[in-house]
């Protein structure tokens, strides 16, 4: 049985407690250890790890990243999962479900720094690789053994050690013949996991597995599926395909392949990203225009930091608004020509608000940014009618220089603090 040491990265063949090498327990050990190409590598509680890496003193608390009694969680530690937290968990129940936890507000700027640290040493390895968010990516190693001399398996074992040693995050690791499986076996053995699953085992290692466990099958897909008395996906196996297409359409088809572990789609690089967004949810409803006012321009200057952190410009600005009732009112405007300016994001989110007639009050407000394009293309042709938009944009690549170098409160404009 082929094997390899995840912490020494001898291979070796047997069966054994430990490696022969360095005596360590934590091995690898399957039929088709060095002949699976596929891999989806998904960092542990990224947010939080970064947070836990920059700030020592937070290592063994419960750690959340989000903001606001009413704002929901982005993520957190596994400390606070031990207690029930979860991502996209209303704030205020997560500290009912665990009182003790350090609550820190996301610090974007440093996650997209770590993920593009992350991402060069992917590069190392191959180029066909499709990032999902900033803290995972599929990876396709298909003829790198004859690049490196080494086969997948040992590749992506050296990757995640140098994840931990360099960037300060743990990951694990999904490796498989396709990119559902992959994914699937990313999330089997969190954190520092390594999980396989082969060919010869698809069958059956998917029978009795719910059919939650089918990337892109949510709640409502659920509750669609159970009425069918479709629970697991053996159920899912007794079914006909054109019954399936009849009753679910063209996701009935994707599930009967799905079911059989069957998934052709390729490893596609740098699949385009639509959108850029950030939105806030208020402690207490408010109809307070200056106190939106002040939201917007927060929330347009972290869209514009991301944009630039990802070299992109982007054509419509959007404002998101969410009632006390819970409805969403959406508003989009399209400029003139792309921008990445914090700036420029600011004012047509604004004018977008002065047009809302609604006076509220509102629960959330959001600002995005789409039609994305390369950052070249940006903020190149002088505005006539605002003959003081080149001035704010130099103050504002002014800023951002300041920031970069003595950190993201080293200068903050005066609307930010309302």
């Amino acid at each position: 049985m082929p094997a390899l040491c995840r912490d020494c990265l001898t291979p070796f063949d047997g069966a054994s407690a430990r490696c022969p090498a360095c005596r360590s327990p934590r091995l690898l050990s399957h039929a088709e250890l060095f002949a699976l190409p596929i891999a989806h590598i998904d960092c542990d509680a990224f947010y939080a790890s970064v947070e836990k890496r920059d700030n020592p003193a937070l290592r063994d608390v419960p750690l959340i990243v989000g903001g606001g009694h009413r704002g929901v969680v982005s993520t957190c530690c596994y400390i606070a999962r031990i207690r029930g937290v979860r991502s996209a968990m209303p704030m205020f129940q997560a500290l009912k479900l665990c009182p003790d936890a350090t609550v820190v507000k996301p610090r974007m700027e440093v996650y997209v720094t770590a993920s593009r640290q992350i991402r060069a040493l992917m590069e190392e390895l191959t180029p066909a690789i499709e990032p999902l968010s900033l803290d995972e990516a599929f990876l396709d190693l298909s003829g790198t053994e004859r690049l490196h001399g080494h086969p997948p398996a040992l590749l992506l074992a050296r990757l995640v050690k140098r994840i931990e040693a360099e960037v300060g995050v743990t990951a694990s690791v999904g490796l498989s013949h396709n990119k559902f499986l992959a994914k699937i076996a990313s999330d089997l053995d969190k954190p520092r996991g390594f999980s396989i699953i082969g060919r010869a085992e698809t069958t059956a290692f998917l029978r009795d597995k719910p059919v939650r466990m089918i990337w892109g099958v949510g709640a409502a897909g659920q509750e669609a599926l159970a009425a069918a008395g479709i629970r697991t996906i053996a159920d899912l196996l007794r079914w006909d395909r054109k019954d399936l297409g009849h009753r679910f359409g063209q996701m009935g088809d994707r599930l009967w392949h799905l079911a059989r572990g069957e998934d052709r789609r390729r490893v596609q690089r740098d699949a385009a990203l639509k959108s850029i967004s950030n939105e806030t949810t208020f402690n207490e409803d408010t109809a307070d225009r200056e106190l939106l006012d002040g939201h917007l321009w927060r929330l347009a200057e972290k869209v514009a930091d991301r944009a630039k952190a990802r070299d992109l410009a982007g054509r419509t600005v959007t404002l998101k608004l969410r009632r006390a009732a819970f409805t969403l009112l959406t508003r989009r405007h399209a400029l003139r020509e792309p921008t990445q300016m914090a700036d420029t994001l600011y004012r047509a989110a604004r004018e977008l608000l002065d047009q809302v007639a609604e006076p509220g009050p509102f629960r959330l407000i959001g600002v995005g940014l789409s039609d994305l394009c390369p950052d070249a293309m940006a903020d190149r042709t002088p505005d006539l009618l605002d003959p003081e938009a080149a001035r704010r944009a130099a103050a504002e690549r002014a800023a951002d220089t300041i920031r970069a170098k003595f950190g993201l409160d080293a200068i903050v404009k005066g609307r930010a603090l309302r």
